[in-house]
């Protein structure tokens, strides 16, 4: 499956974005996605997943009450909306996908996803 992540660019702090990353299989809905983010000079981070089977998400304690993940399986899109963005946030973002099912755990690490899309820039300036 290929990813297209896409919606980044350049917010003021407070200010919040929507990022959408779009499949280009059909079955998308037997997927688990998520968002990791990667900061200059720094690993690459899990911010927010949603599970397959089933729908529950999860967060990073960093983006918890301020991103919300969802996913369109009609439209084969995973959705990040970033509200209160901060300096901070300011990462290249990525999505990722995978169709095995895994513990949560192991739902937050990226070596768990086959498929990456290439990342869409996030700077929140202050």
């Amino acid at each position: 499956v290929q990813l297209q992540a896409s919606g980044g660019g350049l917010v003021q702090a407070g200010g919040s974005l929507s990022l959408s990353c779009t499949a280009s299989e059909r079955t998308f809905s037997n997927y688990g996605v998520a968002w990791f983010r990667q900061a200059p000079g720094k690993e690459r981070e899990f911010v927010a997943l949603i599970r397959w089977p089933g729908a529950t998400t999860n967060y990073a304690d960093s983006v918890k009450g301020r991103f919300t993940i969802s996913k369109d399986n009609a439209k084969n899109t995973v959705f990040l909306r970033m509200n209160s963005l901060k300096p901070e946030d300011t990462a290249v973002y990525y999505c990722a996908a995978h169709a095995r099912r895994v513990a949560l755990g192991s739902s937050r690490s990226p070596h768990t996803y086959d498929y990456w899309g290439e990342g869409t820039q996030v700077t929140v300036s202050s």
